[in-house]
């Protein structure tokens, strides 16, 4: 456990100026109020908080993180309250432990409605200030560094799955690349300990092979460089088990296949160095085609900023090179710490989300603003979060930044929401386009807008971006809701005549509570919609009217299926009526109740137990229950090749609206 001089001694050393008495304070004040509580380790609780500490010290933070770190459980696990906290620490402490203490209460559950919603609010909470994600961030760290404690394997892998899903990517995108490796890889050895096992011993192997072949690639290449007149600190290492697996699964490659399992970052004194290093580096050495990427020039979303190159280096090992400068260096190993402005004058972290590093989080934000409900949240969210990057100009060089496969809508739409609602078309370096072309790194987009235009429901089968997808649907929303309303009106004012009285908004204010609406407009787009029925309502408001009905001429689905099932029951060598190429014959099969397939869908086979083979719709959502279970799929078709007239029952939606004539 570090002692308390120590984590004194390591936030002078990157801060002389910090508050020692305030660091002091919060150090004894978080031993005291945590007392005799344990970890599932043994371990006194208050080790946790001071490990979070801890972590956050390698990333330089300011001191009301690293105070934060030491109080961010004491609300949520201790009687102690913000007051207290505010009382002690100041109203800057007292928010952040705010902030984390709600992101300690979200659990990430396996209903995706609940697991959208939570992570709107998990969202929104760091928006309020980053350095609420810095402190969560290591406090998810330490406690995946200590997962092997928790006796639950499901609880294990939830965690892990969140880790790996949520927090890695977080991690990443506010450039704490050393934190997102290792919270990679501590998911990966829980959901996947086999493969991560077969791969670090693959590594050992190679390493007893090898040597001393790290140090000896950095002094052949600082020796290259020196001759060459450049000053360069190079530092080498292996990639990790789970970068390693990721690229084995992503490129559908063996580990025998792999040859570039070693990074070396070089890091020189001036851009211009950089560029000089990277020419020394290909002259030197034969490169590997399509390695290239320049990050100085174009940097990633998260401000990261270096020259990557893969060349067959010293001893022909196909190593890849990282070229950069100390400060760029800094900010890839550290992230948001590195650079920005909190740590100078007031608002703090609450000022991070406006640079351009974080326009991402305002994305986010603008996502929640527009989706309608928090499943499309998390499906956009995820879009704009996990997706490779290419980097596209404005007319003016202005670099915008999308992700892999965007297209000019989405282009425009990143510009700005107005200018992706009126594009009509777009130019891509000079040449008329499609609005669905793919863009590619370095395109220049100019987008062609006219005030006449409007959203089109089509571009929502080609945008990639959350913000595109959020914007095209709440406009389409927008005008189904007008559209619905105007036809749900007209069918009451109908349904008010038949029965002889006289259509007015007051009655139907009066009946809002008991179809659970607050506006008679959006009464009158769920009747128009569908969801409610005309007469549904005029009962309502008049409960003494006797419902008229003649139940004679209603056929129960009931009824047809035993019409289908008797039409089935003569046909020789058919099963259940139907004719699916892809079965064996004689084999038992019956059509899904959830979808009900037609001869001319898309269809497949389930082995079902008990039921032979189930046959469904290609879209159909059942199918997702058996993503995990290939083994009972089968590829099948219809047999159209007969005349044969068969009943089936069918997938209809009717809507009528009952006038004279």
């Amino acid at each position: 456990m570090i002692r308390q001089f120590e984590l004194v001694e390591r936030v002078k050393a990157y801060d002389p100026s910090a508050d020692e008495e305030a660091l002091n304070r919060a150090y004894v004040f978080a031993m005291k109020v945590h007392g005799t509580q344990t970890r599932l380790s043994g371990d006194p609780y208050f080790s946790h908080p001071l490990e979070v500490a801890g972590i956050l010290t390698d990333y330089k933070v300011d001191m009301a993180s690293i105070i934060t770190a030491l109080l961010h459980d004491t609300v949520e696990d201790t009687e102690t309250t913000l007051k207290d906290i505010k009382k002690s620490f100041g109203k800057d402490v007292s928010r952040l432990v705010d902030g984390v203490t709600k992101l300690t209460r979200i659990e990430f559950q396996s209903d995706q409605a609940k697991q959208a919603e939570n992570f709107r609010k998990f969202v929104l909470a760091i928006s309020e200030d980053i350095r609420v994600l810095l402190v969560k961030l290591a406090d998810r760290l330490h406690n995946m560094r200590t997962l092997h404690y928790i006796k639950d394997p499901g609880k294990r892998r939830r965690i892990a799955l969140e880790t790996m899903d949520i927090y890695a990517p977080l991690a990443e995108r506010i450039g704490m690349q050393g934190m997102k490796n290792e919270l990679e890889d501590l998911a990966f050895g829980e959901l996947n300990p086999d493969a991560r096992k077969s791969i670090l011993k693959r590594l050992d192997f190679l390493r007893e092979k090898g040597g001393d072949l790290i140090p000896r690639i950095i002094t052949e290449l600082e020796k290259t460089l020196a001759d060459k007149g450049i000053n360069a600190v190079i530092e080498g290492r292996e990639k990790t088990p789970y970068s390693v697996w990721d690229k084995m699964q992503d490129q559908d490659l063996g580990f025998e296949q792999l040859s570039d399992i070693m990074a070396f970052r070089v890091i020189v004194d001036t851009i211009e160095d950089c560029y000089l290093t990277l020419g020394i580096a290909h002259g030197a050495y034969p490169v590997v085609p399509g390695r290239f990427k320049d990050y100085l020039s174009t940097p990633k979303p998260n401000g990261y900023r270096s020259l990557h190159t893969g060349v067959f280096g010293p001893e022909r090992q196909r190593i890849e090179l990282q070229i950069r400068t100390a400060e760029m260096h800094d900010i890839a190993e550290h992230g948001v710490a590195a650079h920005w402005n909190y740590k100078e004058g007031e608002g703090g972290g609450k000022n991070a989300g406006a640079a351009p590093q974080y326009r991402w989080l305002r994305e986010l934000l603008d996502i929640i603003e527009h989706a309608a409900e928090p499943e499309e949240f998390l499906e956009h969210t995820k879009l704009e979060m996990f997706k490779d990057q290419v980097f596209c100009f404005t007319p003016r060089g202005d670099l915008i930044t999308l992700p892999k496969g965007a297209t000019p809508v989405d282009f425009a739409y990143a510009v700005h929401s107005e200018v992706g609602d009126r594009c009509v078309g777009t130019k891509i370096n000079g040449r008329m386009m499609p609005l669905r072309s793919e863009l590619r790194n370095g395109d220049q987009v100019d987008i062609i807008t006219s005030e006449a235009q409007t959203p089109s429901p089509t571009w929502e089968s080609f945008v990639v971006t959350g913000k595109a997808r959020s914007r095209i649907r709440r406009y389409i929303r927008s005008q189904e809701s007008d559209e619905y309303t105007k036809l749900g009106t007209a069918i009451l004012e109908r349904a008010f005549e038949d029965e002889g009285y006289k259509f007015t908004n007051k009655a139907i204010r009066n009946v809002l509570k008991v179809f659970k609406q607050t506006k008679v407009k959006d009464l009158f787009a769920k009747v128009g919609a569908g969801v409610l029925t005309g007469r549904e309502v005029v009962e309502a408001v008049f409960p003494g009217i006797r419902k008229k009905k003649d139940d004679s001429k209603i056929v129960p689905l009931a009824h047809a299926r035993d019409k289908q099932a008797k039409a089935r029951g003569g046909k020789g060598g058919k099963e259940d009526g139907v004719s699916i190429k892809g079965l064996i014959p004689g084999m038992a099969l019956h059509l899904a109740n959830c979808c009900h397939p037609l001869p001319g869908d898309r269809i497949v086979g389930i082995v079902t137990t008990g039921k032979g083979v189930t046959i469904h719709t290609i879209d159909c959502d059942t199918l997702e229950d058996f993503v995990d279970a290939p083994e009972r799929w089968l590829d099948v078709s219809w047999d159209v090749g007969n005349d044969d007239q068969d009943i089936h029952v069918g997938r209809i939606h009717l809507a009528v609206l009952n006038v004279p004539g």
